[in-house]
């Protein structure tokens, strides 16, 4: 095999580069170069990202066990593009004495479950796709428990691996039955075996059951709550970002290729699925304090929104998936690295403890209501257009009353998001947090939230172009 044909996978090649310079640069860094260490990490990164917007080649390899599409270099810079977010608002909370000596572990689990995520989207055939779900699950449980010294951070990488070892099994399941009724894992040739019949019935539900769990779907998500108030803030963020929407990403191209053969199975299974998450996250978001126990709730209502796009199984509902995805990151971004910034500066988490916040922190205040407003669908930020989009591709194929129960969901979203907004901006506080300075990257990534927010909603042609590499599916 020429060295030529490896370059289809350029995107794993240069980040297990990434690593191993990483690794070494730790093996001879001193306690004094901690700090440097960790700026020619995040720099490293973005170097890496910026290098996956080049164009790349296309095909595939190992027998068709990988490939390379347009489509695909855009989930996989969407997500690079939110772990570059999270790095940056990540190095406050790393420079603490408590992290000092492991900081650069932060890096290379995070790394380690990209790569994962990245052969995830990638694969070619059933045993790669396991096989990254795997290599990405593993560091994200270690993530959950990376502050050793809380108990609730133990607690929240136990919760998540027991529970990830359920979920790949039911996942497993599914694809066995796959194997044993249509003779093979490549995706070509599963997609020309399958006709309906009640053991691929029950293997297209034992799997989207497996990947509902990473999706945090109504009623897979119980481990999500826990696992977001266990964890630190930054990788909470991480969850609820590029964690999930590596799996909305792999989910929404199997159900348009694989099972789209399925799709009287798979529909009613994703509209009965989209009106739970939609409603029990909401209902539940509305009883919160704990911020990021709020934002977990609030995540799950998300999920239950981006199934209005798969539902419709066209290539513009795979357009409106993408594109809110990239929305999503950006706000719930936005949302966390104020949260993070305050919980690390004062240790406060609750809703209450916002009161009187534009006060002392009118900067941040307004990153908070910008993220939140487009979380909630406000126009005419980045947010609106993502449900509206979303909302469209459901009712062009009638889904009338899916939409119907959608729209009045969001009605109850934006009561909970106005909460903390008026807790902010409204009520007072005699003793309101202390106004806050963050590190100059950390400021960085609440720069890229806001104008991601902002510029993707009133840059209409962002959407534009998803589309058309949608077609190339």
């Amino acid at each position: 095999m020429e060295l030529s044909t490896f370059m289809i996978m350029r995107n794993e090649l240069t980040l297990i580069a990434v690593v191993l310079v990483l690794l070494i640069a730790e093996i001879f860094s001193t306690k004094k170069s901690q700090g440097a260490l960790l700026n020619f990490a995040t720099l490293l990164f973005a170097i890496y990202a910026a290098i996956g917007f080049l164009p790349g080649s296309e095909g595939e390899i190992f027998g068709g066990m990988y490939r390379s599409t347009p489509l695909i270099m855009v989930m996989k810079n969407v997500l690079n593009v939110g772990v570059l977010v999270v790095l940056l608002q990540s190095q406050g909370w790393l420079r603490k004495p408590e992290n000092e000596n492991r900081a650069l572990e932060f890096f290379l689990l995070t790394f380690s479950t990209l790569l994962g995520m990245d052969y995830m989207i990638s694969s070619g055939d059933f045993l790669m796709f396991y096989l990254g779900l795997e290599l990405a699950t593993l560091p994200i449980a270690a993530l959950a428990a990376y502050d050793v010294y809380r108990l609730k951070s133990t607690e929240a990488g136990i919760k998540f691996v027991l529970l990830a070892a359920l979920s790949s099994g039911i996942l497993l399941y599914g694809i066995s039955l796959i194997y044993g009724t249509t003779g093979s894992l490549y995706y070509d040739e599963v997609l020309g075996n399958l006709h309906m019949n009640v053991l691929q019935i029950v293997a297209t539900v034992f799997f989207i059951s497996g990947v509902a769990f990473k999706i945090s779907l109504v009623p897979f998500h119980l481990w999500t709550a826990d696992v977001y108030e266990g964890s630190p803030t930054n990788v909470a963020a991480y969850l609820s970002v590029v964690s999930k929407g590596a799996s909305v990403f792999v989910l929404v191209t199997l159900l348009f290729t694989v099972f789209k053969e399925m799709v009287l199975a798979w529909q009613p299974v994703i509209y009965v699925l989209a009106i739970l998450t939609m409603t029990i996250g909401n209902l539940f978001a509305l009883r919160q304090q704990n911020l990021q126990r709020f934002l977990a709730f609030s995540s799950i209502a998300q999920a239950g929104f981006i199934l209005l796009g798969m539902i419709s199984g066209t290539q513009y509902g795979m357009a409106t998936v993408i594109y809110f995805v990239l929305v999503y990151v950006f706000s719930n971004l936005g949302a966390f690295g104020v949260v993070a910034m305050v919980k690390n500066a004062t240790g406060k988490i609750n809703i209450d403890d916002y009161d009187g916040f534009y006060q002392t922190n009118p900067r941040l205040s307004l990153v908070m209501m910008l993220a939140l407003f487009s979380l909630a669908g406000i126009p005419p930020v980045a947010g609106f257009f993502g449900k509206f989009f979303l909302f469209a591709a459901a009712a062009g194929e009638g889904h009338y009353w899916l939409v119907l129960i959608a729209v009045l969901n969001t009605i109850i979203s934006l009561y909970y998001y106005l909460l903390v907004v008026k807790a902010m901006f409204i009520n007072r506080s005699e003793n309101p947090i202390q106004a806050i300075k963050g590190d100059g990257l950390a400021r960085i990534g609440l720069v890229i939230s806001v104008l991601g927010i902002l510029l993707i909603g009133f840059y209409s042609p962002v959407f534009d172009w998803v589309q058309a590499v949608s077609f190339g599916l």
